[in-house]
């Protein structure tokens, strides 16, 4: 694959659409390219502008409108939302459009499947944060399901290399792994998780870097 393949798939890497070998492929390109880290760096909010989305809004802002007519908002969409996806818009040109094009078309081909996606997720049952001094900041929202809890993982500065996983810890001492992921070079990550214990019967929650050493710890009440 060459650079200019490798530059093709920006979109699908912030969007965490690739496998685990081209996403490697392409953070081996990164660190050679400043190209691909100057774009990557503006468009890594894009993920949560599209939360805000439903399907039919994220396909109308990818539409070819008239010269000068600007395309009519959803009543569903707030307007400081298209506001600033209009700016991101203008200032990415067709870099914009290539992507949000590509959530959309993926969206429509899935079906009801994609749509939770680009809407927003329900009330947590339970969300903890931690904050460490070197910057670090991880935060988690746990989701009572009759086969045990469902985990929405949002970090930021975590570490850079190697497969980090968040563990966690009943009350009886058992460990379960939720969820593992390839670090990010901007130390950013946004992952679901899951496991069989039961919400009420979490004690802890760890986050682990590639040594299995806890980078955070979250103690349950």
């Amino acid at each position: 694959m060459n650079a200019s393949e490798l530059h093709q798939l920006l979109g699908a890497y912030v969007l965490g659409g690739l496998d685990p070998a081209d996403s490697q492929r392409f953070e081996a390109h990164l660190k050679d390219c400043a190209d691909c880290r100057t774009e990557l760096a503006e468009l890594e909010s894009l993920p949560a502008l599209l939360d805000a989305l439903p399907v039919p809004d994220a396909v109308a802002l990818t539409g070819s409108a008239r010269p000068g007519v600007a395309p009519e908002p959803a009543s569903s969409v707030p307007r400081t939302v298209l506001d600033e996806l209009a700016t991101r818009r203008r200032k990415l040109r067709r870099r914009w459009a290539a992507v949000v094009g590509a959530v959309a078309a993926a969206s429509l081909a899935l079906g009801v499947a994609a749509a939770p996606l680009l809407s927003q997720p329900p009330e947590p049952d339970a969300s903890y944060s931690v904050q460490s001094g070197n910057g670090l900041q991880f935060s988690i929202d746990l989701a009572r399901k009759t086969w045990g809890t469902e985990l929405a993982v949002n970090g930021s500065k975590l570490p850079l290399d190697g497969t980090l996983s968040l563990w966690i810890r009943d009350r009886d001492g058992g460990e379960d792994r939720a969820c593992a992921w390839t670090a990010t070079p901007s130390g950013r990550v946004k992952v679901m998780g899951a496991t069989p214990v039961q919400l009420a019967s979490i004690a802890s929650l760890e986050l682990r870097d590639e040594t299995q050493r806890a980078v955070a710890v979250i103690t349950v009440p």
